[in-house]
């Protein structure tokens, strides 16, 4: 009797006799306060989200393990009667089926994918628990025995749904903390103020960041913010230079420069790094038109509204002064538009380079892949020139030295060869930018890589440079490696530049934390994109891009860390292209995950340390690695200082890293031959006159080894020798079969034979042969062979002369 009045204390109530239709079993569940009016429901679900419904394909859910009996028995079956299991499916597959139950469960948050999923783990459960808890045995037995409504397992279902789906039970507040419509409120102490806000727009080479500057300068105290460690350094040494103390701050780096440790009243720092609660009397933001950027662009936006400082400056492209007016409108602030024109006059030239031997000294050679820096710069040295190289994935320390190689007017380096690299960051004395390509390789939305035109934007950065007012060239020319790319250069170049119409957000950590407290069994990546998916922007704004941290956060998601912990983690700036980075993270973690400190002795053995100067290019890129694994471990030491306690050991070895990838890059042409001397069997190196492979793809002049794998394959069969292996990746550029080499030089650089080879449209054998009629026909005072018969001519003396 006891088990009996225990039992039915935990029954839901069930006024009257069992309902037999869909409203009745409505009404049941509402009594228990778990539905709301179907109006209501809908209206407020509108109103909350704004009218669009979340992505509920990232909803992942959790397992609810079947039911083993307890010590107490089954209470249903001895209550009742057990239960006939294909009976028990014969109603679950019925339930499934009634579109009033599929409504019901709209009403209350699932979707059909949602309602889908929750039903095929009811049934599972259901059919898999060698018992079921009393209330569920005994509706299904009323069913079974035609007491009871199909409809009345909805609020079992609805239950089961909710554990498997606990979003569904919190979707108004997830929905609230991700709503990320008012971001100028998340900065209390800028608010509080009635800030100055000065944009100095223009070109590049205007002086629009110098005028800033000098009124950091003159400031009592003043923070610049710049997208790259080179111009933070640049601005930490000017200031000091000037006699203005000024501290260096950047992610892997701290430097004060008073001796005691106290803060300097200047900081120059990167834009990450930059903070909201300290008041300054003048803050400069560099580069603003990079708040468009998918991946950065948070850190301009939290930059500009949350910097307490009674004036910010603002430097960039006057394509970010309608942004950045409407979003200072929002915090009630006037933006005042100070305009510059460029300082030296530039020139777009009406002739292409087109070899190597028509370069001048302050040339500079702008490529957008590796590859082509390797090639271009052999053959720049070929010729009995030397040149100096910079690209993205060197050390800042050795770009500016081969910057200031460059510069030297003693040095006889007066050639440059970089990628984009150098749009910003880097004082060159350019007199001339040379093109070597306009197509850039990048990701599209799904992840794909594209080939595209460079954007007017970025051609003009780059452009930018050539006759610099501090250089020695006061004037500067612009043009292309090749003619047909010439056309469409100047086309970029006079096209105008679209205004940006939106700023970069990103999830801060605390929202995520707040995420992860309503769903704590889901992972860090699947609480991104739930986050993601829930968020409301207005029109001024974006949510980043977040396929980098996601990719970090699934590659340690079995290593357990904290939340917090795991986010730092997944924030790190490493480039996830990088196979040796990517395991010094996972290594990190780990080591972290023990609480086993990071030493100096271990990040030793981890890199193999002491390394030695490379011999060939895979040994130069694996150093730029290493030199990577060392930032990140400087990155994390500021984090977690007791976990990563040999910071300033590392930074000792850093440096000396940096001086052997300076001998590596120094050589960087020896480095080439010895990768070429050391390739795959057939292949050989790249002539010193033997300008880029290049085909022609809508019109437009790309080199081979931007193609997308398809088209590389389409254009390497055409070309392909019978019995030679063909060469793959990015092996594939800049060599060719030895005997087609051969008869290239032969021919000459500029000749049609040697254009139409390096266009696929010769092969080895067909350049033979044509070799050899061309012989037998001086040898037959110009009579080509067509047969047996002619040969036979020829060797008589017999032929026609035509």
């Amino acid at each position: 009797m006891n088990r009996c009045v225990w039992l039915l204390a935990r029954l839901p109530a069930r006024p009257g006799p069992a309902p037999r239709h869909a409203g009745a079993a409505s009404a049941v569940f509402r009594s228990l306060g778990g539905l709301r009016h179907p109006s209501r429901a809908a209206a407020s679900s509108s109103e909350r989200n704004g009218g669009r419904a979340p992505d509920t394909s990232l909803f992942v859910p959790l397992h609810v393990q079947p039911l083993a009996p307890g010590p107490e028995g089954d209470i249903g079956a001895e209550l009742t009667q057990p239960l006939n299991k294909s009976e028990v499916l014969k109603i679950l597959n019925k339930f499934y089926k009634r579109k009033e139950m599929q409504r019901l469960g709209g009403e209350n948050g699932l979707d059909a994918r949602l309602f889908h999923q929750a039903f095929i783990s009811f049934r599972k459960y259901i059919m898999e628990s060698s018992f079921l808890s009393a209330d569920v045995h005994i509706i299904l037995n009323d069913i079974c025995c035609g007491a009871g409504h199909v409809d009345d397992l909805f609020p079992f279902f609805l239950r089961h749904a909710k554990q498997i789906f606990p979003m569904l039970d919190c979707m108004d507040d997830l929905r609230k903390i991700s709503d990320l419509r008012l971001p100028p409120n998340w900065y209390p102490e800028a608010r509080a103020i009635q800030r100055k806000i000065v944009f100095h727009a223009g070109p590049t080479n205007s002086g629009k960041t110098h005028h800033a500057i000098q009124r950091y300068l003159a400031a009592k105290s003043g923070i610049y913010c710049g997208p790259l460690k080179l111009l933070a350094h640049e601005i930490f040494q000017k200031s000091n230079d000037a006699s203005v103390p000024c501290d260096l701050v950047t992610g892997e780096e701290r430097v004060l420069v008073d001796p005691e440790g106290r803060q300097a009243t200047h900081v120059a720092c990167t834009i990450e790094m930059c903070s909201v609660t300290t008041p300054y009397e003048v803050a400069v933001i560099d580069e603003i038109q990079m708040i468009r950027d998918p991946a950065r662009g948070w850190a301009w936006t939290r930059a500009l509204l949350g910097l307490s400082a009674e004036e910010v400056h603002v430097c960039g492209e006057a394509a970010a002064i309608d942004l950045v007016t409407e979003l200072m409108y929002s915090t009630g602030e006037e933006v005042e538009v100070r305009n510059y024109k460029r300082l030296t006059p530039i020139t777009v030239l009406d002739y292409a380079l087109e070899s190597l031997d028509n370069l001048r000294p302050g040339d500079c050679i702008v490529c957008f892949n590796k590859n082509d820096i390797y090639s271009v710069s052999r053959q720049i040295e070929a010729r009995g020139l030397e040149c100096a190289v910079i690209y993205g994935s060197l050390p800042p320390g050795t770009k500016l030295t081969q910057a200031k190689k460059f510069n030297d007017p003693d040095d006889p380096c007066k050639i440059l060869v970089a990628t984009d690299a150098i749009g910003m960051g880097l004082n060159l004395s350019i007199k001339r930018i040379i093109f070597n390509s306009l197509m850039k390789p990048s990701i599209n939305e799904k992840g794909e890589k594209e080939m595209d035109a460079i954007p007017t934007s970025q051609a003009l950065q780059i452009s930018g440079r050539a006759g610099r007012f501090s250089s020695v060239f006061k004037e500067g020319e612009v043009t292309t490696m090749h003619r047909d790319d010439l056309v469409l250069l100047k086309e970029i170049l006079n096209r105008s530049v679209p205004p940006i119409e939106t700023a970069g957000l990103h999830p801060t950590a605390e929202q995520i934390e707040m995420f992860a407290y309503h769903l704590p069994d889901a992972t860090l990546s699947n609480l991104m994109d739930i986050f993601v998916s829930l968020s409301q922007v207005d029109g001024l704004y974006f949510v980043c891009n977040v396929d980098d941290f996601k990719f970090l956060a699934d590659m340690i998601q079995h290593i357990p860390l904290n939340l917090r912990v795991r986010y730092v983690f997944c924030t790190a700036p490493i480039n996830k292209k990088q196979p040796f980075v990517c395991t010094s993270l996972l290594k990190f973690a780990r080591q972290f995950s023990r609480n086993e400190p990071l030493t100096f002795d271990w990040i030793c053995r981890h890199t193999n340390w002491p390394l030695v100067p490379p011999k060939n290019i895979k040994d130069l890129v694996h150093l730029e690695a290493v030199h990577d694994v060392f930032d990140l471990y400087l990155w994390l030491s500021y984090r977690f200082m007791d976990m990563f306690p040999d910071a300033n050991l590392v930074r000792d070895i850093q440096k000396e890293l940096d001086n052997i990838i300076q001998i590596g890059v120094r050589s960087i042409t020896r480095l080439i031959r010895a990768s070429e001397a050391t390739s795959v069997s057939g292949a050989v190196a790249i002539p010193d006159d033997f300008s880029l492979q290049r085909t022609k793809v809508n019109d437009r002049m790309l080199n081979l080894e931007d193609l997308p794998a398809a088209n590389q394959e389409q254009f390497s069969s055409a070309t392909k020798v019978p019995g030679q292996k063909r060469i793959r990746g990015s092996k594939a550029l800049g060599y060719k079969p030895a005997e087609v080499l051969s008869n290239m030089k032969s021919h000459g650089q500029g000749s049609l034979a040697a254009r139409l080879v390096r266009e696929g449209l010769l092969t080895e054998e067909m350049l033979k042969q044509l070799e050899r009629e061309w012989q037998v026909h001086h040898n037959n005072n110009g009579n080509f062979p067509t047969g047996k018969r002619d040969n036979q001519n020829v060797s008589k003396g017999t032929g026609k002369k035509k």
